[in-house]
């Protein structure tokens, strides 16, 4: 239904999970993709499986994040999809534990942002996508930093939005909850079948979402159906914030 011929996408965190979900489902539109992820035979082989162009790349070394959108654009799609998440009560959390997550779920989003505006700006249109997550809605328990960066990224997207609608830019922000991935497999390691039952309650589905679920919606965000619609955060989460 969508075709993206024409369209350059550069997307962050792009070798596992929804990202490497995000590559495929953007390859498959016909977009040319570029994405962003540390060094790992993972990235290697999505890339080789896509024919998206991978940059190796650590989006916390801020810098370099913004010469390499600066130096591979322009781009029509941004998704800022890279981020990590840490299972700890706050009082038992370090300033360089804050630091780390906010670097990756927020700085990086802002760098990668303020890089791909001005070609953007100049061409008259963009669709910036940012995946953040339900936490940054609802706040989570064993997740107060985390969620307060991905809470960031919402108030940032949305001004992104107001700043730049009236050049043909949209922003929108997709909140997962639950979805099976190897960020959640790593949570489950630590906390147990206890807390993916938890996990799976929390959504009036029962049940986990999928990568490529999640990956759908960022596509259509990124889309010409969706056009009009900015400024937005799209909960794919099973109605866990309903």
């Amino acid at each position: 239904m969508k075709n993206f011929a024409g369209r350059r996408a550069f997307v962050t965190g792009g070798s596992t999970g929804i990202g490497a979900a995000i590559v495929r489902q953007l390859a498959e539109v016909d977009a040319e993709v570029v994405f962003a992820a540390p060094e790992s035979a993972a990235a290697h082989d999505l890339a080789a499986a896509t024919g998206a162009t991978l940059l190796v790349l650590d989006v916390t070394k801020i810098e370099a994040a913004m010469a390499a959108v600066t130096n591979s654009g322009p781009f029509d799609i941004l998704v800022n999809n890279a981020g990590v998440d840490q299972h700890a009560f706050f009082t038992n959390t370090t300033i360089q534990e804050w630091r780390e997550l906010i670097c990756i779920n927020l700085e990086a989003v802002l760098a990668t942002t303020h890089a791909a505006l001005p070609a953007m700006q100049q061409n008259g249109y963009g669709r910036i996508v940012n995946v953040a997550s339900e936490a940054g809605r609802m706040g989570s328990r064993g997740g107060s930093v985390y969620a307060a960066a991905k809470g960031g990224v919402i108030a940032f997207t949305k001004s992104i939005a107001r700043e730049n609608g009236r050049k043909g830019i949209t922003a929108n922000v997709v909140n997962p909850g639950p979805v099976d991935t190897p960020l959640l497999q790593s949570a489950v390691a630590q906390g147990g079948e206890k807390l993916l039952a938890a996990m799976k309650n929390s959504t009036l589905l029962g049940r986990l979402g999928t990568a490529d679920e999640v990956a759908a919606s960022v596509v259509f965000l990124a889309s010409e159906e969706a056009a009009f619609i900015t400024g937005e955060v799209l909960g794919v989460s099973g109605g866990m914030a309903c």
